[in-house]
């Protein structure tokens, strides 16, 4: 089965590392993944929230949000695609995923949007 590891990171983290901070960290998230061997589908780091753009189309009238979004205190900042046993195995992995120390870690099944 699918699962997804989503990062939540606090807004300005990232920011507030210097620059061996931000790079030890990568290369300790890169080492992580490399780990996980067959089991790592995909993974990514994402670019901060400023760099994002909010899309909807409510009534057939797009409407464009440029980040960073004030309204939210966590944004993206990555995720793991994951082909688990169970998830209670993705579960471990995520215990063990070094964001985890400074994020937040969800763990979510893959599964078409009908199933409940």
């Amino acid at each position: 089965m699918r699962d997804l590891l989503l990062i939540s990171e606090p807004r300005g983290q990232r920011a507030a590392r210097n620059d061996a901070e931000a790079r030890a960290r990568y290369a300790e998230m890169v080492a992580f993944g490399e780990g996980l061997g067959a089991r790592l589908l995909a993974s990514e780091s994402l670019r901060p929230d400023s760099h994002g753009v909010r899309v909807q189309v409510p009534h057939d009238k797009p409407v464009l949000r440029d980040g960073p979004f004030a309204e939210a205190r966590e944004m993206i900042g990555g995720f793991f695609l994951l082909d688990c046993a169970s998830l209670d195995e993705a579960v471990a992995i995520a215990r063990d995923c070094p964001a985890a120390r400074f994020a937040t870690v969800e763990v979510r099944e893959c599964a078409p949007c009908f199933v409940h």
